[in-house]
């Protein structure tokens, strides 16, 4: 099974970026993992938020394999502490979708029709929290959750 964080827009800040690499390779050495970007939309500001949801949500669909078990990075979605969310994912892992698919929305969330897709949410946190940021956390709580599940002694409970 891979693993897919799946991201609307690039990162930008060169030290985020930095830290995001090192995580992906720190998760790669136990589990096919990576991010994929799908580009941001130009020319927004005669949009609405709606349109705009909309128009991610094609670029998303398309991004989406037949199989994927999509789960959404979502404010409203359910929360996990880390041994819950290792536990969480040795169950994903050993329902073997053919990928595991994390989705961070654009700016405005998800539109309606990605959110009929997916079969989960998780929230990382009730505080609002930037795009960049999310990545960093997100791939630093794959790569804690995949040490937990392997005894491994990063994690201190």
């Amino acid at each position: 099974m891979k693993t897919v964080l799946l991201v609307v827009g690039k990162t930008t800040d060169k030290h985020f970026i930095a830290s995001i690499e090192e995580y992906v390779k720190r998760v790669n050495r136990y589990i096919p993992f990576s991010i994929e970007v799908i580009p941001e939309l130009k020319g927004t500001k005669n949009l609405s938020e709606g349109e705009q949801k909309e128009r991610e949500a094609e670029l998303i669909k398309k991004a989406l394999q037949p199989g994927d078990h999509l789960v959404l990075l979502d404010e409203h979605g359910n929360e996990y502490k880390s041994v819950q969310f290792a536990q969480w994912m040795q169950k994903r892992m050993a329902a073997s979708p053919r990928r595991l698919v994390f989705m961070v929305g654009g700016p405005y969330g998800f539109a309606p029709s990605i959110h009929a897709l997916g079969h989960e949410e998780i929230s990382l946190s009730k505080m609002t929290l930037s795009h960049q940021m999310i990545r960093l956390l997100f791939v630093e709580q794959i790569y804690r959750a995949m040490t937990i599940l392997n005894g491994e002694p990063y994690h201190h409970e």
